[in-house]
């Protein structure tokens, strides 16, 4: 299991990239709820001085940690989102490649999965800085969709979603203005898409549909397709099967 330094900050040698693969390995024994400078400097083998001259707090480490997780993820999406158009793949190709790239990246990093997406470290609340980082993922999302509603991918809902507009300004800045109708409700839906390709990632890595399907990978895209329905976009998966 790859438990190694997740951002390019951790690729250089140093204190803090010393301190950070301590406290990702007592993540991955222990959760969030056991991180504090004197285990990390305890598991590290370092000297509690020593990580406090880093991170004097352990909300400190925390946002540290959090932030790595943010842009790792974030930045796999990317790669994968951008490898798949230079290739000419469609905003349904991008799409599926761009969840399977975040699910590997989950399988891979559990600890840093569960500290992102599993339940609220007790007394820990994440400061602003973290914003930016957490928004990749949705802006990966909302730029393949963008790009489906501008070369005409898109089919129109069948019933758009009732009453007023239920966006805050900062949604509609991260998907590049409000869309016109039949698809001014796409930004609402993208959100949906968005929580539910993270709740079935939680499903997954914390093995809640073992025991329901055969082919977890393949119920996994299965289920991006299902979902991107909602948006009205099609996932080729019969063109993108491993």
């Amino acid at each position: 299991m790859d438990v190694s330094g997740t951002s390019t900050t951790d690729e250089n040698s140093g204190p803090e990239a010393a301190i950070k693969a301590a406290a990702r390995q007592l993540l991955l024994k222990q959760g969030a709820g056991g991180l504090s400078p004197e285990a990390v400097a305890l598991g590290g083998g370092l000297a509690v001085s020593d990580v406090e001259a880093v991170f004097p707090h352990r909300d400190d480490l925390l946002t540290a940690l959090v932030i790595d997780a943010y842009n790792a993820s974030g930045a796999a999406m990317e790669q994968a989102d951008h490898a798949t158009a230079e290739a000419g793949g469609p905003a349904g190709a991008r799409l599926l490649a761009v969840t399977r790239a975040l699910r590997q990246w989950s399988f891979d990093h559990p600890a840093e999965f569960t500290l992102i997406y599993g339940s609220p470290v007790p007394d820990y609340h994440a400061p602003q800085d973290t914003v930016p980082p957490a928004s990749r993922t949705p802006a990966v999302l909302a730029g393949i969709v963008r790009t489906a509603l501008e070369a005409g991918e898109l089919t129109p809902p069948r019933r758009a979603v009732p009453g007023p507009p239920l966006l805050l300004p900062e949604a509609v800045a991260l998907f590049g203005g409000a869309p016109d109708a039949p698809f001014s409700d796409v930004i609402e839906r993208g959100i949906v898409l968005w929580s539910s390709l993270i709740g079935l990632l939680v499903f997954q890595v914390f093995s809640r549909t073992h025991d329901s399907v055969r082919d977890e990978s393949a119920f996994f895209d299965y289920a991006v397709a299902v979902a991107a329905e909602g948006i009205g976009l099609v996932v080729p998966l019969e063109d993108t099967a491993d």
